[in-house]
Parts: C-alpha cells; sequence; structure tokens
C-alpha cells in the first residue's frame, strides 16, 4: 500500500534540495510537487497583486505550445498542471497515470523553463484579476476580512490585499514579472514533494535535467510577522443588511514543539470545534446572534494569531461583539472542563484518519511539517500529546495566553440612518487603510 513519508536530499548543480517522498501503489498514479519559496503574495513593494498575477500567467502554458495548445497536450494524457502562489511560495503541481510520467514532466519542463510571457497574455491576466477585484466589492465577507488584516497587521505586506488593487494592478509590467521569476525559479529556493506509484531515484533522474537549467540562486528567508498589540477597531459602511464582524489578537507562541498540542485543543475548544464549542454555543445556542460563529488560532512559527467572525442583524452587532468579548474573558479566566477536554479529543484524534486518507493530503502534511521547521513525524507526536493531555496542563496554558483578549475588530455594516456625519459612506476597496 504506502510508507509515511521519508526526507532525503537530491544534489543539483553543487546545490543540495530536500525530496520528500511517500511510495503508495493504491492507484497508479503519480504526484509531484515543486515548491519554490518566495514568489508568493506577500511581497514588499508597491506592486500589489504581483503573485496572483504570476500564478495566472503560469497557468498559461508554454510558449512553444500556447495556452490552447499546451491545455491540449495535457488533456489529451489526462494530465493535471497547476500553479499556486501562496503567501511566501510558488509552486507547481502535477498529477498523472503512472505509465505518462515521462510525458508529464517534459511538460513541466516546457511550463517551468519556457513559460507563455507576453504582453498579450499579460494584458488577459491583469484584465482577469481587475475583474476580480471589482467584483469583491460586493463580497461582504471577504472586505471584512481584509479589514481585519489591515488593522491587524497594519504597516506590513499582511495588510495589503492578496489581488492587489486597481491601481497596483495596472502598472505591473512583464519585465516585473520575469524578474521575479528569476529570483524564485531557483534551486536554493526549490523543495521538492514526490509521491505515489513512482520510483524516487527514476523520477528524480527524469525532473534533474530540467531543473539543471535553472540559475542557483539565494535562498529565501521565511517572514515572520507580528500583530497589533493593542486592540483597536475599523468601521465600514456599505448598503448592507447585516454586520460582518471579524476580529483577532495576538497569540504568543514561544516553543511550537511544546506548545501546538496545547493550542490546538484550547482552539477547538473555544472556536474552531463547530457545534459544542464555546463562541458557537454562546453566539448561536443561547442568543441566536447568529447561524454560525467561529475563532481559531493561527499556530505558526511565523505569524501566529487568533481570528475569528461571525455574521448578525444590524441591531446586533454591539451585543455580538460584547458576546465575543465576555466568551473570550471568561474562556481565559476560567479554563475547560474535563468534559469539553474529552469531547475534544474525542473529535481530534477520532477525525485524523479522514485528515489523512489521500496520498495528496498526507504528502502536504509532511511538506508543512518541514517548510515550518517541526520535522517529518511532527504530527504524529503532536497526536500522542494531545491524547495524553490532562486538563490542569491544558487550563494552566489557557489561563497564560491572556494575549487573546486584546481584540481588534473590523465591521461592515450599514450607515446609521440617523448620523449623517458618519465618517464614511462607502467601502473604499481601492486603497484599503493600513
Amino acid at each position: 500500500m504506502g510508507k509515511e513519508a521519508t526526507l532525503t536530499h537530491t544534489t543539483i548543480q553543487g546545490v543540495q534540495i530536500p525530496v520528500i517522498y511517500e511510495h503508495s501503489t493504491l492507484i497508479p498514479t503519480g504526484i509531484i510537487h515543486l515548491v519554490f519559496q518566495g514568489g508568493g503574495k506577500i511581497q514588499d513593494g508597491e506592486l500589489w497583486g504581483q503573485g496572483a498575477v504570476i500564478e495566472e500567467l503560469l497557468e498559461k502554458g508554454s510558449k512553444k505550445r500556447g495556452n490552447l495548445g499546451f491545455a491540449k497536450a495535457l488533456e489529451q494524457r489526462a494530465i493535471d498542471l497547476s500553479v499556486t502562489s501562496a503567501k511566501q511560495s510558488l509552486s507547481f503541481t502535477l498529477r498523472f497515470l503512472q505509465n505518462d510520467k515521462k510525458q508529464a514532466i517534459r511538460l513541466l519542463g516546457e511550463l517551468l523553463l519556457d513559460p507563455n510571457l507576453t504582453k498579450q497574455e499579460l494584458q488577459k491576466v491583469k484584465t482577469a484579476i481587475t475583474a476580480q477585484i471589482l467584483a469583491k466589492q460586493n463580497d461582504y465577507d471577504y472586505l471584512a476580512s481584509r479589514l481585519l488584516y489591515s488593522v491587524l497587521f497594519a504597516n506590513t505586506p499582511l495588510a495589503r490585499p492578496k489581488l492587489g488593487t486597481q491601481e497596483s494592478i495596472a502598472k505591473i509590467r512583464l519585465e516585473d514579472v520575469k524578474k521575479v521569476l528569476e529570483s524564485t525559479l531557483a534551486l536554493q529556493r526549490l523543495i521538492i514533494v514526490l509521491g505515489g506509484d513512482i520510483d524516487k531515484d527514476s523520477t528524480l533522474a527524469l525532473l534533474t535535467p530540467i531543473l539543471s537549467k535553472l540559475p542557483q540562486g539565494t535562498p529565501y528567508t521565511k517572514l515572520g510577522f507580528s500583530t497589533r498589540k493593542e486592540p483597536a477597531t475599523q468601521i465600514k459602511y456599505a448598503p448592507t443588511q447585516q454586520a460582518y464582524i471579524y476580529f483577532g489578537a495576538p497569540l504568543h507562541l514561544k516553543d511550537l514543539e511544546s506548545e501546538s498540542h496545547l493550542a490546538k485543543v484550547a482552539s477547538f475548544i473555544l472556536g474552531s470545534g463547530g457545534f459544542g464549542s464555546r463562541i458557537l454555543e454562546e453566539v448561536r445556542v443561547k442568543r441566536g446572534l447568529a447561524y454560525s460563529a467561529s475563532i481559531s488560532y493561527n499556530i505558526s512559527p511565523y505569524t501566529p494569531y487568533m481570528s475569528g467572525h461571525l455574521q448578525t442583524k444590524l441591531e446586533s452587532q454591539d451585543e455580538a461583539i460584547e458576546v465575543v468579548k465576555q466568551t473570550i474573558a471568561d474562556f481565559v479566566a476560567k479554563g475547560v472542563s474535563e468534559e469539553e477536554l474529552q469531547a475534544a479529543k474525542q473529535f481530534i484524534l477520532g477525525s485524523e484518519p479522514l485528515r489523512n486518507e489521500k496520498l495528496s493530503q498526507r504528502l502536504m502534511r509532511a511538506f508543512n511539517e518541514f517548510y515550518m521547521d517541526k520535522g517529518i513525524g511532527f504530527s504524529k507526536k503532536e497526536l500522542e500529546k494531545i491524547a495524553n493531555l490532562d486538563l490542569a496542563t491544558l487550563n494552566a496554558y489557557i489561563t497564560s495566553h491572556k494575549e487573546i483578549q486584546n481584540l481588534s475588530i473590523a465591521i461592515i455594516t450599514a450607515k446609521p440612518q440617523e448620523d449623517s456625519s458618519a465618517l464614511e459612506s462607502s467601502i473604499d476597496t481601492t486603497t484599503p487603510k493600513e
């Protein structure tokens, strides 16, 4: 069937490149991820949205075949090739039938080494992304989320919209795209992830001649961002029938290895566990203020924070915010019950097989363990710690993190009828405040 993922290295042009691999014979298919650190959607500089443009532009195929020709070549052999620009990485994901491995890797090489970078295709991409930006002007959940990030991570790249703005997208030139790709598509930034019914060594032998044509480049240093320490609230008005409330706070993580299992259980009980979670019980079940509400901990060594959101009636927004604040305050002051702990354990441990039943899920878990500097196999150790977690230890952790009460809040709501001097009468989605 399959084995657990392993971490080795391969050497190309003198550069040692990490290789994460899991062999699985369940179905005769293969998966290849080439992950390049950097080149993501939170780059510094004025050209916001450049990561989104690059992602879309690389979906336009190779210059040799063009957009339609490249798509046809993939379709003929049921090969799936996609490009994703995450926050701090640019990745190529290739899926193929075992017998088509050589052809699939050849097409991957075409896209990687000679993408269809033309002014014509760039303009099409810029037009499409601008349309997405305009469409989101009526997506109040999106706008509230963006407003929260602009408050919680003010004066950092995270405060900027990943899609960019109409103005920033218009400024992006083909030369800008090529410059980013030249620095990003480099061996010293590469992580290779392989899996499926494919042999690691023979697959690397096919990849190496392609990857050898990339520059060595320079290593990428992952960026870390801190949240606002003091609470702040920002409101924007829109012609909405509901209030969209997003909130966040700092989460101090000193040592991920010793704290992650505690943070995961605490997050589940407070608000990420759905029905039965504290926030949903207080907001929906007891008071009927919202259909859904959630709070979760972002357990990352680079950007740890707590965040949550809900929608409620316009006349209930102040009450809903107070309920959120009080729920978090009670959570920090009193901790949780043995019943809540056991329910959280049962769900987290019981649902683990569902989260890792697919090869792609297991590969991404192994990649994230490596990328976050946890080490392959970290998740299994984390589950063991959760299984053995006692109430006193969990409550000591919860009560020690008083910083999650320092809520910054973003609200998209209707302009009060009686207040003709309201600060804002419309939403400015072009230049979000920081």
